[in-house]
């Protein structure tokens, strides 16, 4: 694997500096914070190009991932487009020989993901997903609770997102182009499970239920589904679950909960609250969250590159959550639980 001396010798680009949440930006910002140098973008639409040249001066700009890779020094290259284009962008990109770091999900199927790590390794390169939300200051709470032993040994995780209400009209509503109701947000809560939960995958049950809004976005029968749930079982003897809904009036409370065999965690954006038997009483102790640290994934990024540290979202990790959900949706069409692959 290629080395550099800094992290200013790293040349950056990003593939998609689309409007949506200004991500292009974001992410050079964030690898630039990190000490590398942004050279590059490419992207489809001029406007958005346009948009690039005035947020970084003097960036080279290109139409194209192909054109990028042709004729500019770029050496790692993040990848920010709609999730169908993902394995796709990051194999083109690999086989070049350029490190690469895909926008969440990785991909859609785990052979997507086998695919692109092989051709990783095959060209001595480093493969990561952008799993910023491994450092969420919930997460980060509740991982110190979960070690300190004050909630015993992990039971349950339970997960879920949503309300009542037709999905927009934009590619993250597409089945095809974004996977299904619980590839976007649901990539990063099984995330944050696979944190919590250390152990193997044993096998996953898949449930999804479709027919209230298809035809009624411009999708039509290519409509997400309304609600998607999920449920995974570990070697350890633990299990959990995930809901993405649209169909939901009334969503469970708390949305994510942590069930060990001394007390409960439940996580919140703002802080943790554990719920623990004490003298015969039940005591509710409210933590507050840290602040994020979603930053030091491209440090940590520029770090593995300069000075050989470890990799802590390899692609291996950033598959398993990829692998759940292609097992859910196997699951959900063979109406049985489905055993994993990965462990």
């Amino acid at each position: 694997m290629k080395t550099f001396a800094k992290a200013a010798d790293i040349k950056v680009g990003v593939v998609g500096y689309g409007g949506a949440f200004n991500m292009g930006r974001a992410h050079l910002n964030e690898m630039q914070k990190a000490g590398m140098t942004p050279v590059a973008v490419a992207e489809i639409d001029p406007e958005r190009l346009k948009a690039a040249g005035t947020d970084f001066s003097g960036i080279e700009t290109y139409a194209s991932a192909g054109a990028m890779l042709r004729k500019s020094a770029v050496n790692l290259v993040t990848i920010i487009t709609p999730h169908n284009t993902h394995a796709q962008l990051a194999l083109q990109c690999l086989k070049a020989g350029r490190h690469v770091v895909v926008e969440k999900p990785m991909a859609l199927t785990t052979a997507e993901c086998d695919a692109m790590i092989a051709a990783a390794r095959k060209a001595r390169v480093v493969l990561s997903t952008y799993h910023n939300r491994h450092w969420d200051n919930l997460i980060l709470a509740a991982m110190k609770a979960i070690r300190s032993g004050q909630i015993g040994e992990v039971v349950r995780v339970d997960v879920e997102m949503g309300s009542f209400g037709k999905p927009g009209d934009w590619w993250r509503t597409s089945k095809s182009i974004s996977g299904g109701i619980l590839y976007d947000w649901g990539v990063h809560l099984l995330e944050y499970t696979l944190q919590i939960v250390d152990s193997d995958i044993e096998d996953v049950s898949g449930y999804l239920r479709s027919g209230v809004w298809a035809g009624q976005t411009k999708w039509k029968k290519d409509t997400n589904e309304d609600e998607g749930f999920v449920t995974v079982r570990y070697a350890s003897g633990a299990w959990s679950t995930m809901r993405i809904t649209t169909l939901d009036a009334r969503p469970n409370q708390p949305w994510f909960k942590v069930v060990g065999t001394r007390g409960t965690l439940a996580l919140d954006w703002w802080s943790v609250e554990s719920i623990a038997p004490d003298g015969g009483n039940m005591v509710t102790t409210r933590i507050p969250n840290p602040e994020s640290e979603g930053w030091k994934f491209y440090q940590n990024v520029a770090d593995h590159l300069t000075k050989g540290r470890k990799l802590v979202i390899t692609p291996e990790w950033a598959r398993r959550p990829i692998h759940i959900l292609d097992l859910a949706h196997q699951s959900a069409k063979l109406g049985r639980s489905v055993k994993s692959k990965y462990r």
